[in-house]
Parts: structure tokens; sequence; C-alpha cells
């Protein structure tokens, strides 16, 4: 059992870390007068910012939920952390060496789980970096990144690795760092063997996912080789430190830009976020294998403020699949104080082939909001009827009134002024109909 901390040493970290400064890790924090800092709380939901931070005293509260504390309290609540996980990530932070009471310290068997795991995730994306860089069976993955416009300065940047094809290297070399057997395994960086843990990642190139901490939490891996029957894409399952619903990929590095500019751009793969940043659009952000949903908007909601101007733009790609995220999207979409948008690049490529094809300057175009969401998924309903038909145009009105219904509650749409596409034809079957407005019951 890990040892009490010794009380100056926890005094030491809450003197050493300003809140403001691990806060705003999480969320967009203003100016609110006598010297305190504001921003919307990330323990419920809320539109107006009632969450404040007081640097001169070390403290937040919230007038909203009464959540309040200190830095460690912070810490602890918005990483679901202990009270010794938090005062050590912090004193990591810091460069503060704690002294343990009880029995001295044995960092081996005195941090706490997360902590463990995190360590375990950071020993391994560096681990996988180095293979990349030097490992000539990498090469296979050197190529691929290169084929993709990606140089070895790309790859650093982003901290993109290589896993060997062998069963256990990593396994191995986490043994050899001090990591059992058991905390490999909970980690999810290996799975159980018929003779003990084997590696979950093997021939892959590997995409570090960091959670808006910027802690290694999980990792995002690409198939490499034929021989290798696992799926495309292969993400660390769920565990004590990674749920894939609630992380976003690129977000460590997004976040302050988000912030800044008050817009998000969503992507759908790690090379697509890649392609982003390198040209420019250093607020692209991307799912990890699963749809983007609830947790991903209270992310960006915290960046965002949910000022009147803050936009999210979605770069869908424009074939079955990618409409089918599109309108996934749109059903999620009232839960945004943003304006949203979707951009789909010629051809349906994605941005990183369209960075191949035409330059950063065609990624840049592409990032600028032109089509709104709710146009693009009222404009999907329209294309499956044949409206020269009074049955035609009955069936469109039907299905497309709840989407036009959220659209008017949300603000979208603004009288009969800069209506285009689907927009206008049922706008003008509406008018025809005799409705004078959306949400007109006899519509």
């Amino acid at each position: 059992m890990a040892g009490r901390i010794n009380d100056e040493d926890v005094k030491a970290v809450r003197d050493a870390v300003p809140i403001d400064a691990v806060v705003s890790e999480y969320l967009q924090l203003r100016n609110a007068g006598g010297g305190n800092l504001k921003g919307l709380c990330p323990f419920h939901d809320e539109k107006s910012p009632s969450f404040q931070v007081s640097p001169s005293k070390g403290l937040f509260h919230c007038f909203g939920c009464q959540e309040g504390g200190d830095t460690i309290t912070f810490v602890m609540k918005v990483d679901h952390l202990t009270f010794s996980e938090s005062v050590e990530r912090l004193a990591a932070q810091a460069g503060i060496t704690l002294r343990y009471e009880e029995g001295g310290y044995n960092p081996a068997h005195q941090r706490g789980e997360r902590i463990r795991l995190v360590e375990a995730h950071k020993v391994a994306a560096d681990y996988y970096v180095e293979q990349l860089a030097v490992s000539p069976e990498a090469d296979t993955g050197r190529k691929f990144l290169a084929e993709r416009g990606f140089d070895q300065s790309a790859a650093e940047h982003f901290s993109v690795g290589y896993s060997p094809q062998g069963w256990d290297h990593l396994t191995r070399f986490l043994r050899g760092k001090g990591f059992t057997d058991k905390e490999i395994l909970l980690s999810g960086l290996a799975q159980e063997g018929r003779r003990g843990p084997i590696d979950r990642f093997r021939g892959r190139l590997m995409w570090p996912i960091r959670d808006i901490g910027g802690e290694v939490v999980g990792f995002g891996a690409r198939k490499l080789y034929e021989s290798d029957n696992g799926p495309k894409y292969l993400n660390t399952p769920d565990t004590a430190i990674y749920k894939k619903s609630q992380v976003l990929y690129g977000i460590d590095l997004a976040k302050k830009d988000i912030a800044k500019s008050s817009r998000a751009v969503v992507v759908e793969g790690y090379t697509d976020v890649m392609a982003c940043h390198l040209a420019g659009v250093t607020t692209a952000i991307a799912t990890c294998g699963t749809a983007f949903g609830g947790d991903h908007i209270k992310i960006l909601r915290r960046l965002l403020m949910d000022n009147g101007s803050a936009r999210v733009i979605f770069t869908f790609d424009g074939d079955a699949a990618g409409q089918k995220a599109a309108l996934r999207a749109f059903e999620d979409d009232q839960k945004f104080a943003a304006e949203t948008y979707i951009a789909i690049a010629p051809d349906n490529m994605d941005p990183c082939e369209l960075r191949l094809a035409k330059g950063d300057q065609a990624v840049a175009d592409l990032a600028e909001p032109r089509t709104p969401l709710f146009e693009f998924a009222l404009r999907q309903i329209v294309v499956r009827y044949d409206l020269d038909t009074p049955a035609g145009r009955a069936s469109a009105l039907d299905e497309a009134a709840p989407t036009m219904l959220q659209a008017w509650t949300m603000g979208g749409l603004s009288g009969h002024t800069g209506r285009t596409g689907a927009y206008d034809e049922l706008f003008d079957l509406l008018d025809t109909a005799g409705c004078t407005s959306v949400v007109a019951t006899d519509c």
C-alpha cells in the first residue's frame, strides 16, 4: 500500500503549480474582473460561464454546480484521480520529488494505478518513435508516411511511431523499465497470450492519442502488411485511462488555437489531422474510431466558450459513409452553441489526399465554412424524393419537418434571405402548403 505523501511536499506542490495554468489545459478562461478568470464549467453542462478561478488564492468555484477547491481538487475531479495520484501528477510537472511516510518511497509500488498506466504509455510512445526512426524493419512505415507527404520532421512533430512485428518486443521492453505484467495488461498495450502477455500492436504505424492535458492515454495503429489479419485501424481498448468516446486526436496540439480563434475543424483520421496542421489549419482534430458524439461536444464547448462567433466545421468525405457521419453529427447539433458547417473536398478527397493533390492552400480553403450542417442534412433528404410529384413533395416535407424545426429552434433559419439549394426547395414547398413558418401547427 502506498505511503502517505509528506504534508510539506503537498503544500510545495500547491504553491508551485498555478491553478489557472492547470485549468487552462482543459477549458478557455477569460477575464472576469477583480483578478479572477471565468469559463464554462467542466463538471456540468452550461451555456454561460459560471466557473471562476482565483489565481491569487489558488482556488476555483462554480456558481452553477457548487464544485470548488484548490489545484489538487480540480485535477482529482476533472481526471477522476485519487488525491495521491493528483499530487503525483502535479509534482511531476513541477519537478518536485515527493517524500512518502509509513515506510519510505518506492515508486514502482507506491504510485497510483492511473499514474502507472500513463507512465507505461509514455514509455511505449517513446519506444515506438525510436523504432520508426532507426529500425530497418520500420522502413515500410517510413515509406507509407512519405507517400502521403509526411517527412521525418512531420512524424516527429506528431510523435508517430512503429510497433515491431514480433510477439512481445514492447512487453519485454516495459518489463525492463519496471512495469509488471498486470500493469502492462491493464494498460491495453498487451493482451493475454498462450504463454503470457503479448504485444497488442505488431507491425503497425502508431499514433499516440493524448488527452486534453497532453498525457498519452492510448494509441491508434494502422496496418502495414498484407499478412496482418487485423482491421485496417486498431485502437487501444477502453481502459482506466482511455475511453474512445471521450478523446479527440490532436486536441493537445489544437486546443490553444481552438480557444483563440473560436473555431474547430473536425476531420476523420490521424493523417487528416496531420495534413491540416501542416497546411496551417491548426485547429483540426479527429475522433478515434468512433462517431462524433456528445462527449466530444463537451470537450469542444469548454474551449469554444459558446460565444456567438464560434464555428465547428466538419470535413467528412462525400461518400455514403461520410454523409452518414455528417447526419449523425447533425443529430447532436443542438448541443452546440456554435455554428456548424460541413465542407467536402472536390472528388470526395480527404484532407490528406487533397494536400497531396493540390497543396496546402487547398486544405486551408477547405476548412473555410461554406455549407451549414442543417442545409446539408436537408439536401440529403431532398435527393431521395421526386419533387415533381405531389407524393414526393409530401414525403419530403414529412421527413424534413423535424430537421427544419430543429434548425429553426437553433437559430439556423433566419427568414427567406440567403437560402439556396435544398433549403430553397423545401421552403417553397412549405409556402405552397400555406405555412407561414416552419413551426406552424398546420405543417
